[in-house]
């Protein structure tokens, strides 16, 4: 997928427009895996092999390209120690710091609704 330029325009930063960098960036982090892992370094840096461990679920695979986006869109920032094994550490950037309250008040959403969302499924499903 080639990125879109910020041009300074208007348009660029219109989520409804198609072509808008800021749709771009908003499909980038509105995804589960991106969620979880602000989530997780919000708590502070981690290690990749301690990210996977909080992280239920997530594949060797997703947890890199996500960390590869979120560093690419200047959410996270990627450390690389020199030692013998180099030691990579992943930390929140203030960007993704500012982000992270978005995913917090969304946790915080998921855990008042969890009853209401879990009866609609169920009349739903019935």
């Amino acid at each position: 997928m080639g990125t879109k330029q910020l041009s300074g325009s208007v348009d660029a930063a219109d989520l409804r427009r198609a072509d808008s960098l800021a749709r771009e960036i908003f499909s980038d982090v509105a995804n589960k895996w991106a969620f979880l892992i602000i989530e997780a370094l919000g708590e502070g840096t981690l290690r990749f092999t301690e990210l996977r461990k909080e992280i239920e679920g997530i594949s060797h695979k997703m947890l890199t390209q996500n960390l590869r986006m979120l560093e690419r869109n200047g959410l996270v920032e990627r450390t690389v120690h020199p030692t013998v094994p180099p030691r990579v550490e992943y930390t929140l950037t203030d960007a993704g710091q500012g982000l992270r309250a978005t995913v917090d008040s969304m946790c915080d959403w998921t855990h008042r609704y969890f009853g209401h969302i879990e009866a609609a499924r169920s009349r739903f499903d019935a």
